[in-house]
């Protein structure tokens, strides 16, 4: 489902443009089209393919989704995956996907199994006509910043529910109460391990957009991207230090179940 299809020009809003009309604004100076998808269907993706040229291999990995966090470079042009994350009332953590094609001229965001949108990050820039001069790779940064600090409120409702949990260990009166307490323990641990699946690689792959050989669609935005990773190493650090408490609070439960039951047969 088409969100939003908008063409760019020195950094400010053009027009919303149909996408049969894509092509045309991309052969204006100075000009970039920006388009955001819903959970894209085959025959829409197929026509954007032709609209933007995108590379066979990238348009194949967004066709069949489920990819891991990524950045793969076509000639001029990128293919980026990144994984959203929502959680649930229960709890529970709802992995989704964006999709970002971006070339000298032109950003295509396609996102899947999300329910909250990216149209504040649209709004942002659009407010930042300066920034958006730099075109696709300001915009790449911008997706890429909101995605990963909409993983900063998760862990941090991961972290309240940690501490909840080591407060009950020593206020637990049977053995059901601490058998409990074990389940929710491993509970927190594979969501702070799903969690780190969507931060780890994505850290690896942003590396690459200020170090080494930067791809020329990022030249001038190196800083920026600088910044993405620098948050994200602080997520990743965060989750490993977490997982270490998760352990050494299952340890400790064990250990008064433990004693426990030998006062018991005392």
């Amino acid at each position: 489902m088409l969100v939003n299809c908008v063409a760019y020009q020195d950094g400010r809003k053009l027009a919303d443009i149909p996408v049969e009309d894509i092509s045309d604004y991309l052969a204006k100076d100075e000009c970039f089209v920006w388009v955001a998808y819903k959970d894209c269907e085959p025959d829409e993706l197929k026509q954007l393919q032709g609209e933007f040229v995108l590379h066979e291999l990238a348009v194949e990995d967004a066709h069949k989704g489920h990819q891991r966090p990524k950045i793969e470079e076509f000639s001029d042009c990128l293919f980026v995956v990144l994984h959203t994350m929502e959680m649930w009332k229960d709890g529970e953590l709802e992995i989704g996907e964006l999709h970002i094609f971006v070339g000298p001229n032109y950003v295509l965001s396609v996102r899947h199994r999300t329910r909250q949108g990216f149209q504040n990050v649209r709004d942002l820039c659009e407010r930042e006509p300066e920034l958006l001069k730099h075109g696709s790779a300001f915009v790449l940064y911008a997706l890429m910043d909101t995605v990963v600090d909409r993983y900063f409120p998760v862990l941090h409702a991961l972290e309240a529910e940690l501490e909840v949990l080591e407060s009950m260990i020593f206020e637990r009166d049977d053995a059901s109460a601490a058998r409990r307490i074990i389940e929710e323990l491993y509970s927190l641990k594979r969501r702070l391990l799903i969690l780190q699946h969507a931060t780890e690689p994505t850290l690896d792959a942003v590396s690459r957009l200020f170090g080494g050989r930067v791809p020329a669609i990022c030249h001038g935005m190196q800083d920026y991207f600088r910044d993405v990773y620098d948050h994200l190493e602080r997520i990743d650090r965060a989750i490993e230090g977490r997982r270490d408490m998760v352990t050494t609070a299952i340890q400790v439960n064990l250990g008064m179940i433990t004693l426990a039951e030998s006062e018991v047969m005392k």
